[in-house]
C-alpha cells in the first residue's frame, strides 16, 4: 500500500453519478435530494435542450418506446420527476459542486447564457464536461468563472497526455476526466504539474475509490454515494 499523493483540492469532490443512482431512480429530483442527504459534495448529470429551450437533466436524448427525441419536445411533455439544471442548482446547498455532461452543442449557448446570470461563486462550482477540448476552448471565452472539463480517454489524446495537459492549461480548461481504470499516480502527477484538476469516473467499489484517492485525484464519480463518501472522509 503506497503513500497518498498530493491533490490540488484539499478534499476530493464526491460526485453522485446521476444523483444517488444506486439508491433511487436516476436523474430525478428524489435521486438528487437523496444524494445530498447521503453526504455527496457534488452532483453529476447530463443536460439536453428541449424544443422550448429548457436545460433538462437526463442521460438519454430520447424518451418512450418510440425513442422520441427530447429536442422535439417541450418541457411540459416530459415526466414531472425530471428536473432542469436551474432547478437542480436551486435544490442543492450553496457550495455544492455540480458536474454536467453537455450532451449536445445546441445546449451550450442557452446554458452559458443562464450561467452568466449566476453569481461568480456559484459558477465556480459548475463543471461543464465535453469530449472535445477544442470546443471547450471556444466556450471559455464566453465565461471566465464556470469550470470546463475535458472528458476524454488516453486513446484519443493524439499527442499524448503531456501535450494534452499543456493544451488544457494554455486555453484555460480546468480539469481532465478519465475512466477510473485509466488513472495512475504518475498520470495524476503529470496533470497536476500543469495545475489541471483530475477527476475519475465509474468508481463503484471501495477499493477503486481508495486507489483513486491515494493517486491524488481531485474528484470521483460513483453510483454508490454512501461508499464514495466513506472513502473520501475515511481514507485508508
Amino acid at each position: 500500500m503506497g503513500m497518498r499523493l498530493p491533490s490540488l483540492l484539499d478534499t476530493p469532490i464526491g460526485f453522485a453519478h446521476r444523483g444517488a443512482k444506486a439508491h433511487a431512480e436516476e436523474n430525478t429530483a428524489d435521486a438528487f435530494d437523496l444524494a445530498i442527504r447521503l453526504g455527496a459534495t457534488g452532483i453529476e448529470s447530463d443536460v439536453w435542450l428541449t424544443a422550448d429551450n429548457a436545460l433538462i437533466l437526463t442521460h438519454d436524448g430520447t424518451i418512450g418506446l418510440r425513442r422520441r427525441r427530447i429536442s422535439s419536445m417541450n418541457r411540459s411533455e416530459l415526466p414531472a420527476s425530471w428536473i432542469t439544471l436551474p432547478e437542480l442548482i436551486d435544490r442543492v446547498p450553496d457550495g455544492t459542486d455540480v458536474s454536467i455532461d453537455v450532451k449536445t452543442t445546441e445546449a451550450m449557448g442557452p446554458l452559458m447564457a443562464w450561467a452568466g446570470e449566476l453569481d461568480p461563486i456559484t459558477r465556480s462550482h459548475l463543471w461543464l464536461c465535453h469530449p472535445n477540448w477544442e470546443w471547450l476552448a471556444e466556450w471559455r471565452g464566453q465565461d471566465a468563472h464556470v469550470r470546463l472539463v475535458d472528458s476524454t480517454t488516453l486513446k484519443t489524446m493524439e499527442h499524448g497526455p503531456e501535450r494534452r495537459a499543456a493544451d488544457l492549461a494554455r486555453v484555460g480548461i480546468d480539469a481532465v476526466n478519465l475512466r477510473q481504470q485509466e488513472w495512475t499516480g504518475g498520470l495524476a502527477t503529470l496533470f497536476h504539474r500543469f495545475d489541471r484538476v483530475c477527476f475519475g469516473w465509474d468508481a463503484q467499489h471501495r477499493r477503486i475509490l481508495d486507489n483513486l484517492i491515494r493517486m491524488g485525484l481531485d474528484g470521483v464519480y460513483s453510483d454508490h454515494v454512501d461508499v464514495m463518501m466513506e472513502a473520501i472522509t475515511e481514507p485508508v
